[in-house]
């Protein structure tokens, strides 16, 4: 046998491992399948995500879509979410924003993520994973302080963000995509401008 090869089935064996101890501790501490049947707030899914509860049932946590992902983007969600959504991916704009290359569209063996070209208009027409919302109290821009950080990291500024007098932003709701890079790049802590996730997989 490959000594390469012989690695990594001994790695997937012990992942493979280590997730089932960690269902069956869960189920032992009492989780259900939705977690307990509390509400859980909307998470920001990677470009291409089904409905919320057709990904859930699609998605098998294979992982293919983060170890895709050249931006390190795609981080998955813990038990804590409960066993309904543990190990599905999420993406934290604030920590790392998707660069929107459709790798992981690509990778995903289920269509729990829609395959999607790496073309802007196909992603303008098909990815809606949230709506970025600019919080006008917290912006520099409408505070007389020009900032405008948030244009130059939108991939589609000029249509999906654009800015106004004194650098004011302004969001097109029907042409962002949700990708977070102005969530990312906004320099006022807390962040003035924030990615919610697409209300039509809540």
């Amino acid at each position: 046998m490959d000594e390469t090869k012989g690695r990594k089935d001994a790695i997937n064996r012990r992942e493979a491992l280590a997730l089932a101890l960690t269902v069956t501790g869960s189920l032992a501490a009492g989780f259900t399948l939705r977690g307990g049947g509390e509400a859980r707030a909307a998470v920001l899914r990677p470009p291409g995500a089904i409905a919320e509860n057709d990904f859930l049932a699609a998605c098998i946590r294979c992982f293919h879509c983060g170890s895709v992902c050249p931006n390190q983007s795609i981080q998955f969600e813990g038990m804590e979410t409960g066993l309904g959504r543990a190990y599905t991916p999420v993406i934290r704009a604030r920590q790392q924003a998707c660069i929107l290359c459709m790798k992981c569209t690509q990778a995903c063996p289920t269509d729990a993520l829609t395959p999607i070209a790496n073309d802007p208009d196909a992603i303008l027409k098909h990815v809606h994973m949230g709506t970025a919302k600019v919080n006008k109290d917290l912006c520099y821009s409408y505070n007389d302080r020009i900032c405008g950080v948030c244009y130059y990291a939108c991939p589609f500024s000029d249509k999906a963000l654009k800015l106004g007098l004194g650098a004011r932003p302004s969001i097109d709701e029907d042409q962002c995509v949700g990708c977070g890079n102005c969530e990312r790049a906004c320099i006022h802590l807390p962040q003035a401008v924030r990615i919610y996730a697409a209300e039509a997989r809540a």
